[in-house]
């Protein structure tokens, strides 16, 4: 039979044996032949479209294990994006033009994505810069999971006066007649950021729809084909689905999702468990959009922090019984979890109770998996693989790892996480970024960091022995996800049988220096065969352009990723600065926050959600 489709004359990893071949043939979304030009050319028919690969580098699709696509793409309009902006300068510079766009009453939104570290000045901005940029729009920034930085203008717009009460678990930070002065801490965790956030106005339904088209499409102009959604704050079901399940209806959606469900309100998780197993279970809908289980959150009292600048959270003593009945009623129920767990002191009391239920109640080879696990140890490890678990990684401490360093050290920082043990040790891992309120959704910068060991500043934090190879990475970002929506087999390799999801690349992943990864992006991606981004050679490939809107969306005139490394020709990332410069310190974080906060008097606390 005739394929319908031929990928050739391209350097195609296929995951698989043989690793390397010159072309593919499609045929209803799959993959039905890979090897030889001459072996599968042969399958060409009178309407077989084929295409030229031009000999650049082609991976499988890209599959996220842990983001949060479906809340990012329902705000993507709405957010200045600082990804990969090179300098604080400029970086001011479109916060400034933003404002002078942005019609009253909106707001100016930085949400996640940077770090101090990435910039050249190598410092957040200060308020009274924020202030002179946008003295009279409402701008909210903020800086990975510890603040955000409000303007005089966001202040009254929340209602944030002299009066304000403080959040039970964050702090309004005062000046000395007792007026907030835009700075806003996460104690211990962010809620006080993200309620503040949700004060500010949403897009309309028609410019949701918008949004999230534009997001999905900006996922595959990085080669992203498939994100498992991890739930998270202010996402409730089946309500904030909606758009996202509208575009699947339409046939508009082009990133494969598996979503999970994540209750709202702690004390109510049970609830809210118990209300989903009756309307909805796992594996409902298709190989494009469908329910993925239960978590990250499963009960409140499990969740730790991630301020790597305060000492560790201990979990409260009612963890485990919130935690037991919760997964008693998934495991009855067969659905598979997952739990946001970042230190090893929660793991094990999570592990406690999970080998508790499967005495009861036998997992029996459903598929569950920790999120984080930064200070995971061998014997959890461990425990871990002999209850049939998995771990799904991301590269928050490229992100952070200045911070943990400075607070642990940077021995203990050689295996945060421990990748190359939990491989070892036979366990399934997933790699990802959980973007977007904090790690930018690039997932060449995850990518980079399992490779090099290296924060987005350059700080080398793992040694060899706690590094992969670029095969071994891309396994764990494609084959290696697939495993935690329970798609194992289905998708991740350019095998016959396997969907056909693939990324053509901007240059070659497998032989560019270190520091091109960052950034890499693909000229070509399919999501089963269809076409749903192209660029340069490939142009008269892609599907139409979308329009942006509202009319003043930041996107219309910055995009997305800056990716600044095609700006920046070796300067700030040749640079590997030491993270603790002498005589300096973090721990005086909450203060000076009117001057020049430097670049080591931040923290970050709080969910990764």
């Amino acid at each position: 039979m005739s394929a319908e489709l031929i990928l050739h004359n391209a350097k195609i990893a296929t995951n698989g044996a043989p690793s390397l071949v010159e072309a593919v043939a499609i045929t209803s979304g799959k993959i039905t032949a890979a090897g030889r030009d001459d072996e599968i050319l042969r399958l060409r028919g009178p309407q077989t479209r084929v295409i030229d690969g031009r000999r650049r580098t082609v991976i499988p699709g890209l599959n996220d294990s842990h983001m949060h696509p479906i809340r990012g793409g329902l705000n993507y309009n709405l957010e200045l994006r600082w990804d990969g902006v090179p300098t604080l300068a400029d970086a001011l510079r479109r916060l400034k033009e933003q404002a002078a766009r942005t019609p009253a009453p909106q707001w100016v939104r930085v949400v996640g994505g940077w770090t101090e570290f990435q910039f050249a000045e190598r410092r957040i901005p200060t308020l009274d810069e924020i202030n002179e940029a946008a003295p009279d729009t409402p701008v909210f920034v903020l800086h990975l999971y510890d603040r955000a930085m409000l303007n005089g203008a966001a202040l009254r717009a929340v209602g944030y006066d002299k009066n304000a009460p403080d959040f039970p678990a964050g702090e309004v930070q005062r000046d000395r007649h007792g007026n907030p002065t835009g700075l806003l801490i996460a104690k211990p965790n962010a809620n006080i950021l993200y309620a503040t956030l949700a004060k500010g106005p949403k897009l309309s339904r028609e410019d949701q729809v918008n949004s999230s088209r534009l997001f999905f499409r900006e996922l595959n102009r990085l080669g992203i084909t498939s994100a498992i959604d991890a739930g998270g704050g202010f996402q409730n079901y089946p309500d904030d689905y909606g758009v996202v399940s509208e575009l699947h209806r339409k046939g508009e959606l082009s990133v494969r999702l598996a979503y999970n469900l994540f209750p709202q309100k702690p004390k109510q998780e049970l609830a809210d468990f118990q209300n989903w197993t009756k309307i909805t279970r796992p594996g409902e809908g298709d190989d494009l959009y469908h329910m993925n289980g239960a978590g990250e959150m499963l009960a409140f009292s499990a969740a730790d922090f991630e301020d790597f600048l305060v000492a560790r959270p201990d979990m409260p003593p009612v963890m485990e019984s919130e935690l037991k009945a919760v997964i008693r009623h998934l495991v009855q129920n067969r659905w598979p979890f997952r739990l946001h767990a970042t230190y090893n002191e929660t793991i094990e009391r999570a592990l406690n109770v999970y080998e508790e239920v499967n005495r009861e109640i036998p997992f029996d080879g459903l598929h569950w998996f920790f999120d984080h696990c930064e200070t995971i140890t061998d014997r959890n490890i461990e425990r871990v693989k002999a209850l049939g678990g998995g771990i799904a990684v991301q590269n928050r401490l490229a992100f952070q790892g200045e911070y943990f360093v400075e607070r642990y050290g940077a021995k203990l920082a050689q295996r945060t996480p421990p990748i190359r043990r939990m491989l070892e040790m036979g366990v399934p891992v997933g790699a990802g970024t959980d973007a977007t309120r904090v790690s930018s959704y690039n997932p060449y910068l995850s990518l980079y960091w399992l490779i090099t060991g290296k924060t987005i500043g350059g700080l080398t934090l793992y040694p060899k022995g706690n590094v992969l190879d670029r095969a071994e990475a891309l396994k764990l970002y494609t084959t290696g996800s697939s495993w935690f929506s329970t798609e194992d087999g289905k998708k991740g390799a350019l095998a016959p049988g396997q969907l056909a999801d693939l990324a053509v690349l901007s240059a070659d992943y497998f032989s560019i220096p270190d520091e091109e990864i960052k950034g890499l992006e693909s000229v070509l991606t399919m999501v089963g065969g269809k076409v749903v981004y192209a660029a340069g050679e490939f142009s008269k490939l892609a599907p139409p352009a979308l329009p942006v809107s509202p009319d003043w969306s930041p996107v219309k005139e910055y995009g997305g990723y800056a990716n600044a490394s095609k700006e920046v020709v070796g300067a700030s990332h040749s640079r590997i600065l030491s993270a603790v410069r002498p005589g300096s310190s973090t721990k005086n974080r909450h203060v000076s926050v009117l001057g020049d906060l430097g670049p080591w008097h931040l923290g970050c606390d709080c969910f990764a959600f």
